[in-house]
């Protein structure tokens, strides 16, 4: 997880610089007002927003955190800070989150949900839209399919094992208009890179979420590798290309 982080610390960085968050909190968070965070994971955009963005402004925020992972809930816990007040811990999924949870100010899932099953992205989208309450703000941040985690993950399951796809964020905006969502997409490209072959190589194990496979058995597999070649240096930096897609609602 270092390694992954040591990269991708900056797609929570780059969610930072991508909006006005002060403005955005201020003008849609009420006094007493309430956020939920879709699988929190361990709390990396709350923790950006607080070094990167003055939130001096914001009102104070209860902050629920859900996720399937106890471990995740209190890692993420352990980094709020004023305005964001740890609220409520839902163990549990999207999909389950219960019809009362609601109505949030605030919602959002920041690089979250690429795990989500297909069969479930609708039902998914429909609880992410009825916990927000009418004028309230959404937001889903997610990879596009032409994002290194999206054509590294299909090139993987294609020369290394199967697996079932990450779902991208053309499928979770279909989804989220499909549950009667207005929805305003913004595009942010970036790129991450390191030297290190031991960064590299943790980085893109926890893109397989596959700690099995070395960095040389990924360079030498069959499409795998092709690709990585593409993304390798000639003194053998690896520099990976993102595009992901804030998709307001």
């Amino acid at each position: 997880m270092e390694a992954f982080y040591a990269l991708a610390t900056e797609d929570y960085h780059q969610l930072v610089l991508a909006a006005d968050w002060a403005d955005l909190l201020a003008t849609h968070a009420r006094d007493g007002g309430r956020l939920l965070d879709v699988a929190c994971g361990s709390g990396k955009f709350p923790s950006a927003l607080l070094q990167h963005a003055d939130l001096s402004a914001v009102p104070e925020l209860t902050y629920d955190l859900l996720d399937p992972s106890p471990f995740s809930i209190a890692e993420a816990a352990a980094q709020l800070r004023p305005p964001f007040l740890v609220g409520r811990e839902l163990n549990l999924t999207l999909q389950d989150l219960p019809e009362d949870a609601g109505p949030y100010d605030v919602v959002w899932a920041t690089h979250a949900l690429y795990a989500l099953p297909p069969h479930e992205l609708d039902r998914a989208a429909e609880r992410l839209v009825e916990a927000l309450r009418p004028g309230g703000l959404g937001l889903v941040a997610q990879a596009t399919s032409r994002s290194h985690y999206l054509t590294f993950y299909d090139a993987y399951r294609t020369g290394v094992r199967p697996a079932t796809p990450y779902t991208s964020a053309e499928q979770v905006r279909a989804a989220l208009s499909g549950a009667g969502a207005e929805v305003h997409e913004q595009r942010i490209e970036y790129a991450t890179g390191t030297t290190d072959r031991a960064v590299a190589q943790g980085f893109l194990q926890r893109c397989a979420f596959d700690d099995g496979v070395t960095l040389e058995q990924m360079e030498s597999a069959p499409v795998l590798g092709e690709l990585l070649a593409g993304c390798r240096g000639p003194d053998g930096s690896y520099s990976f290309q993102h595009e992901v897609a804030l998709l307001w609602f």
